[in-house]
């Protein structure tokens, strides 16, 4: 199976494609079960592209953290984020039932380090959201749709997730810790409405015998048998074992009973991989998108679950300008043709290098030009190997922006666009002719006293050929 695959971004168009928020504030308390502190939530409704948030509400100006991959770190037993040395651990539980609910806006206050291990499972983050109500909010979502098999592989935890193409997001996971307790086990979600009755009260586990360790490590300072799952392989455990463990707990009578601790029994027989399974539903919000595809996973931690989502998130990096090329129908009617941009422009033969504006908004204008072996520069330019020059495609930019500019005044006929600084500029593939290059131009702020920037893309052959970012100014004649 190959490493690179291809994957692209699609607006759904079922009603259930539509950003959501919480109705309602609401606050939910309780101890981070590595730092042993409390921690105060409060959930606030955020407006639509506003992401899932945290702010230090603790801490000097309130620092906001995007659930996002690129700011996860490694960290042991639990996901954390940080940004310039703030941080928020131990997400995952929350991140999974904002995820089955598929709330795509809130913020999330918090006055400590770590999020509240409640029970050890994401059910309580589930049931107070719940009574925040949901609602749905004007813009689309955008989805993450895996078209092609997608691989992630971690040699040294022999860990492999692969994202599989499918029309909702379903999920399978297997584990194996050579555990006599636990055996393999295999968990499956195959739509987030059975996360509820199915996943949410799965409590996150560890082994009797790495609980010294943890302790040790200050991993566990708020770890009880309220909130976790301990198992108990037979042939790991001894009187000395538990005895350690007693020193370690001991307000806390430790016995070991059908492979469990303190007769604390697992709501199914596959409830580690259950657990498993809602860890990396969690995991997978910090790509920043919803996912349309089938995800399977074995052996996997939060270390390989980030690696899978990072992974994910390059390819949406590398890929973004390729998903936004413009529409182009050669048959539609323009919306300006070639007469229509000479009332515009001053500029005319050899000059005149854009055939059609197709679109414009008020924030953005598209144009076309058809690239044929008759164009004078060829002449002079590679005549042998006729390629357009890099400078005359970014002019061709800079008069596809300045048609946006000119239509916004009363009388273009007596206005000119001179361009002030081109910087970024990038000429990523050659143009030749036969191609038919779109260019595209967004406003990137507010038009001041004439003076505007502009982010310039021009594509040919579903690729980018050059990108630019350019400054233009309104000058009467």
């Amino acid at each position: 199976m190959q490493k690179t695959q291809e994957s692209i971004v699609k607006i759904a168009t079922t009603e259930t494609a539509y950003q959501h928020t919480i109705q309602e504030t609401v606050i939910i308390s309780g101890i981070g079960l590595h730092s042993g502190q409390i921690a105060n939530l409060t959930f606030r409704p955020a407006d639509s592209n506003f992401g899932i948030k945290f702010q230090r509400i603790d801490l000097e100006n309130k620092p906001i953290i995007k659930a996002d991959a690129d700011f996860a770190i490694k960290s042991e037993r639990c996901t954390t984020l940080e940004v310039s040395n703030v941080k928020v651990r131990t997400i995952e539980h929350l991140l999974a039932a904002l995820m089955a609910l598929e709330i795509d806006n809130i913020l999330v206050e918090i006055d400590a380090e770590e999020v509240p291990i409640l029970d050890g499972s994401a059910l309580p983050f589930l049931e107070i959201l719940k009574t925040a109500g949901r609602k749905m909010q004007a813009e689309e979502r955008i989805y993450f749709e895996i078209e092609e098999n997608f691989r992630y592989y971690d040699a040294e935890k022999d860990a492999e997730i692969l994202g599989l193409p499918a029309n909702d997001l379903q999920l399978n996971v297997m584990l194996d810790y050579g555990s006599s307790t636990l055996g393999k086990q295999y968990a499956t979600l195959n739509s987030l409405e059975h996360f509820e009755t199915e996943i949410a009260k799965c409590r996150t586990f560890c082994f009797l015998h790495e609980l010294a360790y943890l302790a040790q490590n200050n991993l566990i300072k708020g770890g009880s048998l309220d909130n976790a799952l301990v198992i108990a392989d037979a042939e790991k455990c001894n009187d000395e074992l538990v005895e350690s463990l007693q020193n370690l707990f001991p307000k806390q009578e430790i016995s070991i009973t059908a492979g469990y601790l303190n007769h604390t029994q697992p709501h199914f027989e596959n409830e580690a991989a259950r657990h498993k399974l809602l860890d990396l539903l969690g995991d997978l919000a910090l790509l920043g998108m919803p996912i349309k595809g089938r995800i399977i996973a074995s052996k996997t931690g939060h270390s390989s679950n980030l690696g899978f989502v990072k992974q994910l998130k390059t390819h949406w990096k590398k890929n973004k300008l390729l998903r936004e090329i413009p529409k182009y129908d050669p048959n539609a009617p323009a919306l300006f043709d070639i007469a229509g941009i000479m009332h515009f422009l001053p500029h005319r033969f050899p000059f005149l290098l854009i055939d059609k504006i197709i679109e414009q908004t008020e924030t953005k204008v598209v144009a076309v030009k058809n690239v044929t072996v008759n164009e004078p520069f060829f002449q002079g330019h590679f005549p042998n190997h006729p390629v357009m020059p890099g400078v005359l495609v970014v002019e061709a930019m800079a008069q596809a922006g300045g048609i946006f500019l000119l239509r916004n005044v009363p009388d273009p006929e007596n206005h000119v666009t001179y361009f002030l600084r081109i910087d970024k500029c990038k000429f990523r593939k050659p143009v030749l002719p036969g191609d038919v290059i779109i260019f595209k131009l967004e406003l990137l702020g507010k038009v001041r006293r004439g003076i505007c920037e502009m982010q310039g893309t021009a594509y040919a052959n579903n690729k980018i050929v050059a990108e630019a970012v350019l400054m233009a100014k309104i000058i009467k004649k």
